[in-house]
């Protein structure tokens, strides 16, 4: 207790109180029943910040009358003083100022009775068990006696909104109340953690990333109003002042992000509304800003940037919802209704705090309760989304299934016909090649040309081409030569009728105009010139299979190894499928004494494993290919087969001649082939060196000798 230290104070206190307050007292008895006595307050805001009690108590033309049942101190970081005189005309000899405003950040009271003043001083952020109630609202025990007149002075100071709603109450009300209001609140902190927790639960068994998204946002709204309500300080950071001060601000930004972040993933935003969402991209950058602003001290506009971007965030974000739903985002018309009712909880809670609407128990709350029914039907909205999903699932798979089913019943069909081609063209091989298929059987039967038989489906298509062409040529010329010899008993008829020669003439003239005689001519000659080429083609490719197989030259004869090549690369032309590209620098080699069938295979099996090199590294990608050189000096021929395939590394060089070595899968190699090919250059007393890198490709030379000689066998 502080003593006045004149008597002069007193009396000049005495006077101004009983002549200011006369219409101004607060009756003790009025105000237990629990209305607000703001209307019976004096306001005053000392801008300096400097003014002391003791000036401020001299200085009571200062002070004006409050309009308001709630005063509402706005936001600064100024002094805000209020000043009542308390009549206890009541039978109680102690009331309770109760402020239910926990994120005061001070609150002192001063009391003058008797002539002298009581100083109950107040922080709001000390720790909770220093308080006469363990409470985070304001609780001052005022003690007074029958018929008593106490002056008070409150001092108000926070650098966010400052609402006073002053209320008296007996010991007994109060601890009803303060009960009353842990338990609402309690059931709204509970519903939201069960949001949370629920969320969660789906988020981990369903990973849909929409999930923790939410369970973001719900954390950060429900710390938020956690922290409106005052019980961040009271149960987590109790003494921590910074954090007490400023986690209003702090969470504002925060559940501010989280609202867009979730926007923007649960209506996809960045496909359906582009430019709506750079918009919402702009207010999370003012957010940021908000927060870099409390860090750097500056609380009060940080805390009127928060204001502000949530009140310009809110309408953009039903903005983004009402497109959203406009295009026809199945999950939108959930967003857009738990929205609108937290907006609304919150258009309520602000028009309170300038009393366009009534400052009671609902609007004080009304954002806990717009915020609990959001996260219910945002829940809601999230479960739907998971049925649209299902749905188009289900909607999906029946298609597959009924593609699958389509696709099944085209293959069988193309079977049946395939078979049939298969049929007509292996009859045609049967009659057309029979020195193809003893040239196969004698490979097969060496197992020296185990590859041929997989060649033989593209032997047959480069062959049956140009068959096709001339076989689609015999019935126009047919019928073009039929019209020529029905030309030519024409003219024959009328040479031998009794007409003139000028009738004669012009008849022949008539009948060759009808028939078009001159474009018939050049007809026959176009299909007969399409026959020559389709028959040339096959004769090149029967002679390309001639020169491979060599049937008759078992003995050792010169040959051009330059030719031999040509004619391994039409073997092996359907394997090539048009993405490989083939480089072909051929140099001038003389003829080279050799068996010219065995080193065809060899060509074939070398080039077989650059083409499944190639493959294996591009797939049905271009740029593949293979290089072939050759080259001749005095003594030998040098051929060089390059590839930019997947290549070896040292351990397949090691073995790659070995026998029955493979790389290739199960049925698609013997491991013969490179065997064969090793033993075949030995005894052309030949060599045979590889040089591969992994990854870049394979380069193959062979060495043969111009004069094969005998003593070396």
């Amino acid at each position: 207790m502080q003593y006045l230290k004149t008597p002069a104070l007193i009396i000049y206190f005495l006077i101004t109180s009983s002549l200011l307050y006369a219409q101004q007292v607060v009756s003790v008895k009025n105000a237990l029943k629990g209305d607000y006595f703001g209307r019976n307050v004096y306001v005053y805001q000392d801008i300096t910040n400097k003014l002391s009690f003791e000036k401020i108590s001299k200085s009571p033309s200062l002070f004006k009358a409050s309009k308001l049942a709630i005063p509402n101190l706005g936001i600064s970081e100024n002094n805000n003083w209020l000043k009542f005189t308390l009549n206890n005309d009541s039978e109680f000899d102690k009331v309770i100022l109760d402020i239910p405003n926990p994120i005061i950040d001070e609150a002192d009271l001063y009391m003058f009775r008797s002539g002298h003043m009581d100083s109950i001083k107040d922080a709001n952020y000390q720790p909770l068990r220093q308080r006469e109630y363990n409470h985070q609202f304001y609780l001052f025990n005022i003690p007074l006696k029958k018929g008593e007149l106490v002056d008070c002075y409150l001092r108000l100071k926070s650098n966010q909104q400052i609402l006073a709603p002053l209320s008296l109450k007996s010991e007994k009300t109060i601890l009803s109340e303060i009960s009353a209001t842990d338990t609402r609140s309690g059931i709204y902190l509970g519903i939201m953690l069960v949001m949370l927790l629920y969320n969660l639960f789906i988020y981990f068994t369903t990973k849909d990333r929409d999930y923790l998204v939410y369970c973001h946002y719900i954390f950060w709204v429900a710390l938020t109003q956690m922290t409106l309500l005052g019980y961040s300080h009271r149960f987590l950071w109790t003494d921590n002042v910074w954090l007490s001060k400023n986690m209003i601000i702090f969470c504002g930004a925060m559940s501010g992000l989280a609202t867009i972040m979730f926007a923007k993933s649960f209506l996809r935003t960045r496909k359906i509304v582009r430019k709506l969402d750079m918009a919402l991209n702009v207010t999370m950058g003012f957010y940021t800003v908000s927060l870099l602003l409390l860090l750097s001290g500056k609380g009060v506009a940080a805390f009127q940037l928060v204001n502000l971007t949530a009140a310009v965030g809110s309408i953009l974000v039903m903005v983004v919802a009402t497109a959203a739903y406009r295009k026809r985002q199945p999950s939108a018309k959930y967003f857009l209704i738990s929205w609108s009712i937290f907006f609304i909880s919150i258009l309520i809670f602000v028009f309170k705090d300038y009393n366009i609407v009534p400052y009671n128990l609902f609007t004080v709350h009304s954002v806990e309760i717009g915020s609990a029914l959001e996260a219910i039907f945002l829940s809601f909205a999230l479960a739907n989304r998971i049925n649209i999903l299902k749905s188009e699932k289900e909607a999906s798979q029946a298609e597959v299934l009924l593609t699958l089913q389509e696709n099944e019943r085209i293959i069988r069909e193309q079977n049946v016909v395939l078979e049939l081609k298969v049929e007509e063209r292996t009859h045609e091989l049967n009659e057309s090649f029979e020195d193809l298929k003893q040239a196969q059987s004698q490979l097969v039967e060496s197992e020296k040309m185990a590859s041929l038989g997989q060649l033989t489906a593209g032997i047959a298509h480069e062959i049956n081409n140009p068959i096709n062409f001339v076989t689609s040529n015999i019935n126009p010329l047919k019928r073009d030569v039929e019209m020529i010899l029905d030309v030519m008993a024409t003219i024959e008829r009328v040479s031998l009728s009794d007409a003139s020669a000028e009738d004669k003439r012009k008849q022949i003239e008539d009948y060759k105009e009808d028939i078009d005689f001159e474009y018939l001519v050049v007809e026959v000659r176009h299909l007969m010139k399409g026959i020559f080429e389709g028959a040339s083609r096959t004769a090149e490719i029967v002679k390309g299979l001639k020169i491979f197989s060599r049937l008759d030259e078992d003995d050792l004869k010169k040959a051009d190894l330059n030719e031999c090549l040509d004619s391994t690369l039409v073997i092996a032309n359907n394997l090539l499928n048009n993405k490989i590209e083939i480089i072909k620098e051929y140099g001038e080699l003389p003829l080279v004494e050799c068996y010219a069938g065995k080193l065809n295979q060899v060509f074939l099996n070398i080039l077989s494993n650059a083409i499944y090199a190639v493959e294996k590294k591009f797939g049905d990608k271009a740029g593949g290919e293979i290089k072939i050189n050759t080259t001749a000096d005095d003594e030998n021929v040098t051929i060089t087969m390059a590839d930019n395939g997947i290549g070896m590394n040292e351990q397949t060089l090691k073995k790659m001649f070995e026998p029955f070595f493979t790389t290739k899968e199960v049925g698609e190699g013997t491991g013969l082939g490179m065997s064969i090919a090793y033993n075949t250059i030995k005894k052309h007393n030949g060599q045979i060196t590889v040089n591969s890198d992994p990854g870049k490709g394979t380069a193959l030379i062979i060495k043969i000798p111009i004069i094969f000689d005998t003593k070396i066998v």
